[in-house]
């Protein structure tokens, strides 16, 4: 059973994370926002401290490790319960995203890609790979959200690997060591042959086309990837090279179950930024927020604010549940997608709501409430939109395949 109270070890690397986000990531959260693709060297210093951290085992902010590294053991008797690398993870993007959500996607070394690793790699490639900074290629130009459409190739030619192909929208990826790349070995077999490969910053063959200009998060470099003829070693393609059509892409489906809760996360950790910003400003206007009045009792901005609240409070508690399942080796495709659908949704929603409740304050660059408002829209995107996360809790809940509910 889930206990709600966060403990010991939790809070104390949260708190750390917290004062990262208050200390590094505020202070120059619009310098980067107007300085876009400009490198954030204050981060240097900030990759070094997570380095040291994670070899302590004190820290994880990507969830590279998805739990493997953890002492315990989680069992089926409910009695028994873990708080890992993915809760410990969630917590702290939640607390840097707090502070700058795309400098929080900008920390070297902790990119979304380490948890794709964590969550197909073998052992032995978790620890080759332990030490990379990994970005994440799904998307392409000819699909969005339907990641079975995968048309990039891979070949094997001897002891290596043929990629063609071309990603867009790849966070970090002009910054990364190693993009965590999704192909297809037969794309005669559909859906299950699709594969992820670990492709070298600098493997042959690969190169960065373009930078995208964005709406937000705009220190966060994303880019278009071009694989041409590209040659990475036979080993690193992630798990099992053996095509299952029984199993299908489940596989490489799993990094979705590690990954979108922290995406969740990063809105949860937005969502409390403009709550807090908002809340100051009702109380400096003479607007009283109370919990012993019903809000319909109450001046419509504080009812707004209450309404707010609590969407934002179900949020972070479903994705706590989410990586709290995933640390007890728990399936949690149902509650990840739960979770990143409702953490989207909320944070677009309190984010604009609170540049409007704020006026012309709220729309000005004077606050960074405009720029929350931007940054929030695309955590409700990536990782699957809005509309993907609740077809798949509508075929989790009816017990419907893809095929049956498309």
């Amino acid at each position: 059973m889930i206990n709600l109270e966060l403990p010991k070890k939790l809070r104390a690397s949260a708190n750390q994370a917290h004062q990262v986000a208050a200390q590094i990531f505020r202070p120059i959260s619009r310098k980067y926002d107007l300085g876009e693709h400009e490198y954030p060297v204050e981060l240097d210093t900030m990759a070094a401290m997570v380095d040291g951290l994670s070899d302590s085992g004190t820290q994880k902010i990507s969830g590279a490790s998805g739990g493997r590294s953890d002492d315990e053991a989680p069992s089926t008797d409910v009695l028994l319960n873990a708080n890992g690398g993915n809760m410990s993870a969630l917590l702290n993007a939640l607390e840097t995203s707090w502070g700058d959500v795309g400098l929080m996607l900008s920390i070297p070394y902790q990119g979304l890609g380490n948890a794709a690793i964590a969550a197909v790699a073998t052992d032995e490639q978790l620890e080759r790979f332990g030490k990379v900074w990994a970005s994440m290629a799904i998307t392409e130009p000819g699909f969005g959200s339907d990641s079975a459409a995968v048309t990039t190739t891979a070949v094997l030619d001897g002891d290596e690997w043929v990629l063609n192909g071309e990603k867009i929208f790849v966070t970090a990826g002009q910054r990364s060591t190693h993009i965590v790349v999704w192909a297809s070995v037969d794309r005669s077999l559909g859906r299950a042959a699709i594969k992820s490969f670990v492709v070298p910053r600098d493997a042959p063959g690969l190169s960065v086309a373009r930078l995208e200009h964005k709406l937000g998060i705009k220190a966060s470099d994303t880019a278009v990837l071009l694989l041409q003829d590209c040659r990475i070693p036979k080993d690193n393609i992630l798990g099992s090279p053996e095509v299952n059509v029984e199993k299908g892409f489940a596989g490489v489906m799993q990094t979705f179950d590690n990954t979108r809760p922290m995406v969740a996360a990063m809105a949860i950790g937005v969502t409390r930024a403009a709550l807090e910003e908002l809340r100051t400003i009702l109380t400096d206007a003479g607007i009283e927020i109370s919990y012993d009045t019903p809000p319909n009792n109450q001046h419509a901005a504080a009812a707004e604010f209450l309404r707010m609240e609590a969407d934002y409070e179900s949020a972070y508690l479903l994705a706590l549940r989410a990586a709290w399942m995933a640390d007890n080796k728990k399936p949690n495709s149902l509650e990840a997608s739960m979770s990143k659908a409702k953490a989207g949704r909320t944070g677009t929603d309190v984010t604009l709501k609170s540049v409007e409740l704020a006026g012309a304050v709220g729309y000005s660059q004077r606050l960074l409430l405009e720029k929350w408002g931007r940054d929030s829209k695309i955590l409700d995107i990536f990782e699957g939109t809005q509309q993907i996360q609740q077809l798949i809790v509508a075929r989790r809940v009816l017990g419907k395949t893809s095929a049956e509910l498309k």
